[in-house]
């Protein structure tokens, strides 16, 4: 009974807010992995649709950060043949933190949520669905989280542990241990995007949206 009441308010929050999602993945010269990619976002996105926890309007949109290998090609045969696929083309490489901000506005358009995530996928696509069952619970914010840094070298993690220290120095709240992958709902992608400096770092600019949030952890690929 506990679960058909759980389920029954996840059902209830994801119709007022909605449930399509959007899967924002910024490329730059990633022909070696676009497909791979597509095909194992493919995947989660097919669960989620069969478990009702995503809407029709879902999708994948790439980014091409200027990309000077076949990367586009790809993305463009793919939205041929995937209904999911979509992407939008810089005319040259603007970095990654433009790519990602690009990606949310033209997600906010159509986009109940979105979830970033980098096209390698050294982050772990399982941990998409914990995300989105977070969203559906009522969280605005979901940020995924590494629950080890063991395949990092030392001094990438005594870098790693120095730089939290020297962004809480000088006040910045930041979330230990997480980069780019999180999901947004639509009222923090709007909150994130009235931030209009140049040169926005994503990382300690997400954490003053505010709103409802939680984390997904995960173990990172090497």
């Amino acid at each position: 009974m506990t679960q058909l009441q759980s389920n029954g308010k996840k059902m209830s929050i994801l119709e007022e807010r909605g449930n399509n999602l959007t899967i924002v993945v910024p490329c730059y010269n990633e022909e070696a992995v676009v497909e791979e990619t597509t095909r194992q976002l493919s995947i989660i996105l097919d669960k989620l649709s069969g478990e009702h926890l995503i809407g029709e309007g879902s999708r994948i949109l790439y980014v091409n950060d200027g990309s000077q290998d076949r990367t586009w090609e790809l993305i463009e045969m793919l939205m041929k043949k995937n209904k999911y696929v979509t992407g939008i083309k810089f005319s040259r490489n603007f970095g990654h933190q433009d790519a990602l901000i690009a990606g949310l506005t033209v997600a906010k358009e159509h986009a109940d949520m979105t979830i970033t995530i980098d096209a390698d996928l050294q982050d772990d696509v399982n941990a998409i669905p914990k995300m989105v069952q977070d969203y559906a619970e009522g969280k605005d914010v979901v940020y995924g989280v590494r629950n080890n840094r063991e395949t990092d070298t030392w001094f990438k993690r005594t870098t790693a542990k120095l730089f939290y220290r020297l962004m809480a120095g000088f006040g910045v709240k930041m979330v230990p241990n997480h980069a780019d992958f999180r999901l947004l709902s639509r009222r923090a992608m709007v909150g994130l995007l009235k931030y209009k400096e140049e040169n926005l770092f994503l990382r300690g600019i997400v954490p003053l949206v505010g709103y409802p949030s939680s984390k997904v952890y995960y173990a990172r690929k090497s």
